[in-house]
């Protein structure tokens, strides 16, 4: 996930939760040198391999520290990690696991939710990381970026030879693999849109009926044969298809551009801001003074201004924010607003958002505000990059908003909030949404949830495996009450809108959790759920690629 906290200190692992972006469902990614590639043919005998494949099996001094994934709640034991460097090598190790019937896992980096490529059954886990390329495609007329490579890198490479930048989360250290193909987002996606409405092709490994693994190239052009595996990669989420070796970026209003005899690539994506504002608002956690009325005020206000606000190409739509309630047991909780430091009357908005989330609160805010090139937030090792390795235990749940919560959730979030279960890391972030992502069509992407505000993220945080069970049982029974009207979960309605692929929760398939008798596919995909199904029929169907929450074949 992503955390646009400065200029905050960088606090510890509950930066992984806390806000603009995309988790990937089992992908992520790990830093490297930047390159500009000019791609060979997918999985042809020229597709350039600088790196591997490297076979790493248990003994190999090398195979418990590939095995560890972020969240280390969970920890698989595959017969072997297969850590590959090309599209060919990906064919390779794709068709010896069917061959011999092994069950595959795919993993860029590691950041996710839950243990989606950690689990038991699992005997193949491919480590994409070194697929890391960035740089400009002639032949397609698009940006190139790879599986492994990190947010960080997309930015700095896109920033340094184009001056163009994606709408994608805040969070540097996050591989691009999952998080594009989930629906990724983050600080300018109020201005831009979600990450894959700017994506213009994938290449996937897939396997045919008949077990033949093969490389597929799938775009958004309207003849082309593969164009519904693109639209399934277009927040689809990662696991269900097959495996993506390179994504291609482009603007649909720069195809006119792209089609031109000499297109200039600086004008086939966004471009960077020049400079950000920042603001850090804090309020500290005073028993006495920070009443139910106090913190609930400062919610819904935070709430319905975005209700207010999230009209495409709307004043407000330049701003970012991020609430971060903590458990009282921290010493406060946080807001960062983030802007475009060039748009007109961006110090004044900044203001006028920060008055009325305070107004009528009774609480003193302070913090500061500072102006920073833009690349200096969006690639600082302060974000997370250099990670950290105490506090990596956590559970995340979410839900989409299309306004306020009602007053009975903002007593539930309250009542959470003060209870004697929680730790300082746990807690309830909502995140700014809407703007340019409602200016796109139900069905025209992958990402169903378009008439939406908001995403809530409620997350427990710990470090010692003795204390699962409480933190656990913090965050389910805080997400349970919030959605006690309906049956647990955000059920699809006037105030709810389903959840995020990118944060998988698998309790939103478990009974136990979800009595609302809506299943976890409708929370995720509403009505796309059966086009994604005739999807995975089509591309995928020998069902090679599961894990909890993937994508079921029809029938």
């Amino acid at each position: 996930m992503s955390h646009p906290d400065r200029p905050a200190a960088r606090p510890g692992r509950h930066t992984l939760l806390a806000a603009a972006g995309g988790l990937a469902a089992g992908l992520a990614g790990s830093a490297a040198a930047p390159a500009v590639a000019d791609p060979a043919p997918a999985g042809g005998p020229g597709d350039p391999a600088p790196f591997g494949p490297a076979a790493v099996r248990p003994g190999d001094p090398r195979y418990d520290a590939l095995l560890l994934g972020d969240n280390q709640r969970f920890v698989g034991r595959p017969e072997e990690i297969l850590v590959a460097g090309s599209t060919e090598q990906v064919v390779r190790a794709v068709q010896a696991a069917v061959r011999s019937g092994r069950r595959i896992g795919v993993r860029s980096g590691g950041h996710c939710f839950e243990g989606l490529t950690a689990d038991p059954a699992i005997r193949l886990l491919l480590d994409l990381s070194p697929l890391d390329a960035v740089g400009y495609d002639p032949v397609r007329r698009a940006f190139e970026v790879q599986p492994g490579a990190t947010l960080g890198r997309v930015y700095r490479t896109l920033f340094k030879g184009w001056g163009v930048t994606l709408p994608a989360g805040g969070c540097p250290e996050v591989g691009a693999g999952g998080h594009l193909v989930g629906g990724g987002y983050g600080p300018l996606s109020r201005r831009y849109g979600s990450v894959v409405d700017h994506l213009y092709g994938v290449e996937v490994v897939v396997v045919d009926r008949d077990g033949t693994a093969r490389a597929v190239v799938a775009t958004r052009e309207p003849d082309d044969p593969a164009r519904e595996l693109w639209w399934a990669h277009t927040g689809g989420g990662g696991g269900n298809f097959g495996v993506v070796t390179r994504y291609w970026l482009r603007s649909p209003q720069a195809d006119a551009e792209a089609r031109s005899a000499a297109p200039d690539p600086g004008r086939l994506l966004p471009p960077s801001p020049a400079h950000m504002l920042e603001r850090l608002v804090e309020w500290p956690w005073d028993r006495a003074r920070t009443t139910e009325r106090a913190l609930t005020t400062l919610l819904r206000n935070f709430c319905e201004w975005h209700e207010r606000n999230s009209d495409p190409g709307s004043p407000g739509a330049g701003l970012y924010a991020v609430l971060r309630l903590n458990h009282w047991s921290a010493t406060g909780f946080s807001m960062v607003v983030q802007i475009d430091a060039d748009l007109p009357g961006a110090a004044a908005l900044v203001q006028d958002f920060v008055d009325r989330v305070n107004t009528g609160t009774g609480l003193d805010a302070g913090g500061g505000s500072a102006t920073v090139p833009w690349l200096y937030p969006m690639t600082w090792p302060g974000n997370g990059e250099a990670g950290d390795i105490i506090t990596r235990r956590y559970k995340g749940k979410a839900g989409y908003l299309r306004r306020s919560f009602t007053e009975d959730q903002l007593a539930a979030v309250y009542r959470h909030l003060t209870n004697a279960g929680g730790n300082p890391e746990c807690g309830l972030l909502v995140v700014g949404y809407g703007g340019q992502v409602r200016a796109v069509e139900p069905g025209a992407t992958a990402v169903a949830q378009r008439d939406v505000v908001m995403k809530a993220v409620y997350h427990s945080v710990w470090a010692d495996p003795g204390d699962d069970a409480a933190n656990l049982s913090w965050v389910r029974e805080l997400y349970r009450d919030v959605y006690a009207d309906t049956g647990g979960v955000p059920v699809p309605g006037e105030v709810s809108d389903g959840s995020y692929i990118n944060y998988p929760d698998v309790d939103l398939a478990d009974p136990a959790w979800n009595t609302s008798g809506v299943p976890w596919h409708t929370l995720y995909y509403k009505d796309d759920y059966p086009r994604l199904q005739r999807v995975k029929a089509r591309w995928d169907p020998r069902d090679v690629f599961r894990h909890a929450l993937s994508v079921g074949l029809p029938g």
